[in-house]
């Protein structure tokens, strides 16, 4: 379940830094320049990074979520479609913690499901 969304925010910053065109005329529409590109994939980079490692994993998933919200904020300002862009970032979240959840006891105690 972890696997999913840090594999694909792993590829979207390497996309960031490689700057494919879909990527650069993406990120122009949504109202950044192109120059922001490498500094937005190295940040996604390292948070990926703090997330995949078990023992900064909850370190990174917060990081994650903050960055993902600047991706919601974004696609609510220029009036993204709802289902398809604004809740896409709020589907890899869920994913994030929900992997996170079941791989880490440490989460689990401290946020018990179960009485």
């Amino acid at each position: 379940m972890s696997a999913l969304p840090a594999l694909f925010l792993f590829a979207d910053g390497v996309g960031k830094l490689v700057k494919p065109a879909p990527v650069v005329e993406g990120t122009v529409q949504l109202g950044y320049p192109e120059s922001v590109l490498v500094g937005l994939g190295i940040v996604l980079l390292a948070c990926t990074v703090l997330y995949v490692i078990p023992r900064t994993a909850v370190f990174g998933a917060i990081l994650l979520t903050g960055y993902l919200g600047g991706a919601i904020a974004t696609h609510v300002r220029v009036g993204s479609p709802l289902f398809s862009h604004i809740l896409f970032p709020v589907y890899l979240a869920v994913l994030l913690w929900g992997g996170l959840y079941l791989r880490d006891e440490r989460l689990r105690a401290l946020v018990p499901l179960r009485r």
